[in-house]
Order: C-alpha cells, then sequence, then structure tokens
C-alpha cells in the first residue's frame, strides 16, 4: 500500500476522532433552574401565540429555540425570512387542468408540507427584522391565520420568530405596524450565570407551564374582568398606535393585543407563574404604558374588601408591599367616610394600630389624620389612638422640619 493511501486512511482515522470530539462538545444537560424569559417564553407557546424575540446578535435566541424545540419533543423548523421571496409564503401559483373552472391553487414550500404531515412542530422564523417589507407584508397571513398558500397548518404547529434591533441587523427594517402588533415581543437578554453553567454542560430546563384544571374558569373570569375594567376607564386605550416608527414595530395596543394579552393574563392565572413573567408578556404584548395599567390593576383586583376588614379587624391580613398596604389602609378610611358609624370608626382605628405593629410605620399617617377628621362630637376617642399618636406627631414635626430646611436653603 502506498504512503499517499496511508494518508488518506491517517486523514480519514483524524476526521473520525474530530466527529467524536465534536460529538462530546455537544453532549449537554438540562437543569430545572428558574428563567424568567424562558419561562415566558414558554408560558406564550403554550397559549398558542406568535412570539418575537429581539436580542442582539449571538445573544442566544436560536440556541434558546433549539434547546426549546428539544424540550417539549417538537420538530424544529427553521425559515430563514430575510433570503425568502414574497411567493415563498403566499404560495406560488400553480396552473391545473382547467383554471377557468377550479381557479389557480397556490402551492405551499416544502417546509409547509412537512409541518402539516408532523401534524405539530416549533416553527422558527428567524432574522424577521432583515425581511423587506414585502417579505413582510406576506408573512402576515402565516402568523396570524397559520395559512401558507392553500395551506392551513395544523393547531399542534406553535410560530416563534427572532429579529435583532435595527442598529444591529444586517440591511435592517423596521418591522411593519401590522406584523409587529401580531407577536408577544420579548427582550431576549443573557444571564451570565446561566451562559457560564450552559458552557459546563447544564442548561436550564424548558417546561411547559403546569396549568391547575381547578383554576380554569376562574382564570378566563378573572383575565375578562382585568381587561375590561381597564378598558372600560381608559377608553383610549382600546387603539392607540405609536407615533414613531420605531415604537410601531414594537408592542402597541389594539383590540388584537388586548385579546392576547386576556389570553396571557388567564394562562398566567391558571399557571401560578410570578407577577414578574406576568409583566415581561403583558408589556411585550400592548407597550410599557398599558401594560402597567393593567399590572397595577391586576393588584388591586387582589386587594381586601374594605368591609370585610371592617367586619373583622382582629383577624385583617394586610398587604406586604408598602403601596398595596397604603391602598388597602385608603379604602378602609373611605368606606368609613361613606357610612360613618361609630363601630366602623373604632375598627378602622385597630386596623390602623395592627398596620402599624406589622408594617412601616410612615403608611399610616395620613390615613389616621384622615380618620381622625371623620370623629363626631359624641364618638369617645377609643383606647388604641395612643399607640398612633407619637408616629403622627413624629411625622408632623418632621414636615416642620424639613420645610424649615428647605426655607432656609432657598434664602
Amino acid at each position: 500500500m502506498s504512503s499517499h493511501t496511508f494518508s488518506q486512511l491517517d486523514q480519514l482515522d483524524q476526521l473520525a476522532v474530530a466527529g467524536e470530539l465534536l460529538t462530546l462538545l455537544r453532549a449537554t444537560g438540562t437543569e430545572p433552574r428558574p428563567d424568567v424569559q424562558l419561562e415566558a417564553l414558554t408560558l406564550a407557546v403554550a397559549a398558542d401565540l406568535p412570539v418575537l424575540l429581539w436580542g442582539e446578535p449571538g445573544i442566544g435566541k436560536t440556541a434558546a429555540l433549539n434547546q426549546l424545540a428539544a424540550a417539549l419533543d417538537l420538530p424544529l423548523t427553521t425559515v430563514i425570512a430575510s433570503v425568502h421571496e414574497p411567493s415563498d409564503f403566499a404560495g406560488l401559483p400553480i396552473l391545473g387542468p382547467d383554471p377557468a373552472e377550479q381557479g389557480v391553487p397556490m402551492a405551499p414550500p416544502d417546509w409547509a408540507v412537512r409541518l402539516v404531515r408532523a401534524g405539530r412542530g416549533l416553527l422558527f422564523l428567524d432574522e424577521l427584522s432583515t425581511a423587506p417589507p414585502a417579505v413582510q407584508a406576506a408573512l402576515l397571513r402565516l402568523v396570524l391565520e397559520r395559512r401558507i398558500g392553500s395551506l392551513q397548518l395544523p393547531p399542534g404547529v406553535r410560530i416563534v420568530a427572532a429579529a435583532n434591533p435595527r442598529a444591529s441587523a444586517a440591511d435592517g427594517w423596521e418591522l411593519s405596524p401590522p406584523l409587529a402588533n401580531r407577536f408577544v415581543h420579548l427582550q431576549w437578554t443573557h444571564d451570565h450565570e446561566v451562559v457560564v453553567r450552559g458552557l459546563g454542560g447544564t442548561w436550564p430546563r424548558a417546561e411547559l407551564p403546569r396549568l391547575d384544571p381547578e383554576r380554569l374558569p376562574a382564570a378566563v373570569e378573572f383575565a375578562r374582568r382585568a381587561v375590561c375594567t381597564l378598558l372600560a376607564a381608559r377608553p383610549a386605550l382600546v387603539h392607540r398606535l405609536p407615533s414613531g416608527e420605531t415604537r410601531r414595530g414594537g408592542p402597541w395596543p389594539s383590540p388584537r393585543s388586548w385579546e392576547m394579552t386576556l389570553a396571557l393574563v388567564a394562562f398566567a392565572t391558571a399557571a401560578g407563574s410570578s407577577r414578574e413573567v406576568l409583566s415581561l408578556l403583558v408589556r411585550g404584548t400592548v407597550g410599557d404604558g398599558p401594560g402597567l395599567e393593567l399590572l397595577a390593576g391586576l393588584d388591586r383586583m387582589d386587594l381586601p374588601d374594605p368591609e370585610t376588614l371592617l367586619a373583622d379587624p382582629a383577624a385583617a391580613v394586610l398587604p406586604e408591599r408598602g403601596d398595596l398596604r397604603q391602598a388597602v389602609l385608603d379604602g378602609v378610611v373611605a368606606a368609613v367616610r361613606k357610612r360613618p358609624e361609630k363601630a366602623r370608626w373604632d375598627a378602622a382605628w385597630t386596623l390602623l394600630v395592627r398596620a402599624l405593629e406589622t408594617g412601616a410605620p410612615d403608611l399610616v399617617v395620613v390615613p389616621a389624620t384622615t380618620l381622625a377628621s371623620l370623629r363626631r362630637p359624641d364618638w369617645d376617642v377609643p383606647a388604641t389612638i395612643e399607640h398612633l399618636a407619637g408616629v403622627v406627631t413624629l411625622s408632623r414635626r418632621a414636615d416642620q422640619v424639613a420645610a424649615l430646611v428647605a426655607a432656609k436653603a432657598g434664602r
């Protein structure tokens, strides 16, 4: 055997060894680990809503989608939107035997046919922000109606897209408002601890949220009440197209995006998701301003009824968060103002003392001052008020000192 043949065999052996090394490098595991953005992504996927991941190049968007597909046991189909023509999504016209009678069908691409045959899968539309306007227009029907040409994608197919901000995208375009309004927008960032542990061979495990079957009807009712209450009070939020081109390419409120928000609130409630996860999803669907208003409304919906607290102040459980506790105490005082009775007035003082003993003292100053002003001449001052007198006096002295310091500084 010639030396040339030995050299070829040696090269083949080295390629085989290189292949073994590559296999070892690609062999990674997963572990259950709290990951807010990954949980938000899986919840939106469970809700069958199209998701758009925004992040700088190399941040790990594609890797996250590969890991998600593997964890959910869904075949992954990746389509680079920017290298396709509009007809690739709208379908190519194919002449049949009698177009005058049967029309001209629009033939779908091969990847769509494979998804339909599989009946399930994860369709990943990558590089969305580098797709020209004509391609974005062709994607509208795919994202909203799940149709490609004359083909209807099955319910088991989920759609996730990824995009780079225009400043860091190659030949980037702003997303068109109609296309942007069809997505749940999630900002994808890296956690250095996750990256370090992942490069060590262990990544966070993507899991679909565990929905409690017994909570489903209540979750739907809660979501509908929350969204409808906000929009009834703030009709301007029903549809508000941003003025700037960049903001139009992100989340903004419309009847369509509010419907998506309602679904996300219901899913998050049934799954017991954290407020942080829900915040990412809501703000990523209707925008920061409307989303924060909805979240504030959700917090108020969970507050205890002032009448219930006045009926049994000794057993009252007050919120831990300061802003929510303040809202509860203000609501109790407002309830007494609306129906002033001696027993209710005394019960309110008991609640204020309880708030003083279990939270920040400054939260009771304003409610205590207002409640004191509601006293009728024939009402005896309850003994519990002595616990609050010092706090109110100290607060007033602090205000006086602050005013004096401010006046001296202004000279």
